[in-house]
């Protein structure tokens, strides 16, 4: 094991980690040049697109007679637990900063949690071919900020491949051979897992002790799932085969189970005949913090929606999803998701890959209630709120926070944090840039906080979170009434004193999204039962008395007592058809 070295990339968003690792391959060799592509271990199009890894790809390189299994990780905060087992199956990180754009959030979050771990840090600053690129000041910040010698920081450029050969050679000189021993019961870290039709669920492991070959039987402690492995290997970066996988290494078993959700990441394997007295420490099941509806536009494509996530849930574990009905919008399902980045993401993929057009309700988090009997209900979707009567105590889930902001934006940053209920905890001073944190609710960040963030901050600002604990709040049910009938997709939890507001926003953008129709049609906001926001749709109106040239006034009356009559009718008796433009409108805000 003295000549394997295990480690992986993390950097905030967009500071460079793909590049680096695509000069890495192509400098040790691993990929031929004429194979070579931009971005080459993001697999999927739209990590291409977007520029930002989803999926964390592991992939064996040789450099100077030594084994280097680098592990590229995801930079976006929904990710965070995926990168924290990352870090548990290696001894070493390579931290990337931009030169133009210095520490930001994620970068001291991905510190802390390599330092948790216990980890050899390598600092790098990249990207110092970029004309406003400032190496000195960044390098002055990670010396002042994380307590790194100037001596040690690489200056490098990934797109360049300046360096990039001194940060492969402090790999080897820094970073720890990996702990161990191949005669104890094996112990294998699953740290990411994919699906493969012919070969099952394939478990990305690190073999922490022990060692492993195809055609034994492993036993998945957290789940309690056995698989007779069809195949183990390493990564280069495609499945390459091996007869054996030993302390030390970082590769692949292919399970041959058919539901990714018995392999999770976190979970040990430990061999049937030979089974280890406990699991390695960490694991947890992942959950989720934002919930949201999927629908079909066309009612039709409801069956192949159905299958579509059945399909995308084996490559992608930490989506959850039921089935749900929903009056205005037909049949659907609420989904759970990571983040607003993951439920992006899913909503692109199921639309690209499997040609869908959907429709997805505002997202929601999941609330906390306790009822007068004592029960505790998780509620993340609004239909399934008791009535005000038989609630005790409402709790929402909230957020430690770290925003990383110009001096000249922090005024304008923490008003925003204020008008989103937020609390500030700490400012610390990084030369022109203020280092914020905050708690807020997370129901607030959900929706728009991120994009007013980046707004008013220029772009500048960047903003990282982990989840803290659930706190009471004074919470209500906000209900749609058209026409008198509720609409269930446009149902909000909400807290009280934002409750008229909001009722009266989405009052008003309903009234201008709605079409006449030949009654009046009333709008109206409710909280149990009690209107706190209203406007109506002034009806079509026809001149029944077009017709009549002349004639004497009760001729008149009665016609137009007639046309009342009729009216009256309708609206008892009329539905009112809300088109997918006025959802999509609403939904929106």
């Amino acid at each position: 094991m003295k000549n394997i070295r295990n480690f992986c990339i993390i950097a905030h968003i967009d500071h460079g980690k793909s590049t680096l690792a695509d000069r890495m391959l192509e400098i040790t060799g691993t990929i031929p040049k004429e194979k070579m592509k931009e971005q080459f271990l993001d697999r999927m199009d739209i990590e291409r697109e977007r520029g930002i890894t989803i999926k964390l790809q592991p992939v064996k390189m040789g450099w100077k007679g030594f084994e280097l299994n680098l592990i590229d990780t995801p930079g976006h905060v929904d990710f965070t637990y995926e990168v924290s087992r990352s870090l548990q199956a290696v001894e070493g990180a390579v931290l990337v900063v931009d030169a133009t754009q210095g520490v930001e959030a994620q970068t001291l979050s991905n510190i802390h949690l390599a330092i948790e771990q216990g980890l050899a840090i390598i600092p790098v600053v990249n990207k110092i071919d970029l004309p406003n690129a400032e190496p000195e000041r960044v390098s002055q910040e990670l010396v002042n900020t994380c307590g790194f010698r100037e001596d040690e920081i690489i200056f490098a450029s990934g797109k360049a491949g300046t360096n990039v050969d001194q940060i492969l050679d402090a790999v080897i000189a820094k970073i720890p051979t990996p702990a161990g021993n191949q005669a104890f019961p094996l112990r294998a870290l699953v740290f990411d897992s994919s699906y493969d039709p012919f070969k099952g669920v394939i478990a990305y492991v690190r073999i922490i002790d022990g060692k492993v070959r195809s055609e034994e039987k492993v036993k998945l402690m957290g789940s309690g799932a056995e698989a007779v492995l069809l195949e183990v290997g390493v990564f280069n970066p495609e499945l390459n085969p091996m007869i054996q996988l030993s302390a030390g290494e970082i590769g692949y078993f292919a399970t041959g189970l058919k539901d990714v959700s018995l392999c999770r990441v976190g979970d040990t394997a430990t061999a049937v005949e030979n089974l280890a007295k406990e699991a390695l420490p960490g694991y947890r099941q992942i959950k989720s913090m934002v919930f949201a509806g999927l629908y079909p536009i066309d009612a039709d494509q409801y069956p192949a929606l159905r299958d579509a996530l059945s399909k995308l849930k084996l490559s992608d574990a930490s989506l959850i999803y039921e089935p749900e009905t929903s009056e205005a919008l037909g049949f659907g399902f609420r989904c759970g998701f990571l983040g607003l980045l993951h439920m992006e993401v899913v909503q692109e993929r199921l639309e690209r890959e499997f040609n869908l057009s959907l429709i997805a309700s505002a997202p929601t988090v999941e609330y906390k209630v306790e009822t007068t009997t004592g029960e505790t209900l998780n509620v993340e979707n609004p239909s399934k709120l008791p009535l005000p009567s038989l609630i005790r105590q409402i709790s929402e889930p909230w957020i430690k926070a770290t925003i990383i902001t110009p001096e000249r934006f922090m005024g304008p940053v923490l008003d925003l944090c204020n008008n989103k209920r937020g609390k500030t905890v700490n400012i610390q001073y990084l030369g022109d840039r203020v280092d914020l944190s905050l708690e807020l609710p997370l129901a607030e960040v959900v929706l728009d906080f991120y994009d007013n963030l980046k707004s008013i901050s220029s772009g500048y600002a960047s903003f990282d979170y982990e989840f803290l604990e659930y706190r009471p709040t004074e919470a209500v049910k906000l209900e749609i009434l058209v026409a008198k009938k509720p609409v269930d997709a446009l149902s909000v939890i909400v807290v009280r004193s934002k409750a008229d507001y909001l009722g009266r926003e989405l009052v008003e953008k309903l009234k201008n999204a709605i079409p006449r129709q030949n009654f009046e049609v009333s709008i109206q906001a409710t909280i149990g039962g009690k209107v706190v926001a209203r406007a109506d749709i002034s009806a079509f109106r026809k001149d029944v008395l077009a017709k009549m040239s002349g004639g004497h006034r009760e001729r008149k009356d009665k016609l137009l007592e007639a046309q009342k009559k009729g009216k009256k009718r309708m609206k008892m008796f009329g539905s009112v058809e809300i088109p997918q433009e006025a959802f999509l409108s609403v939904l929106k805000m």
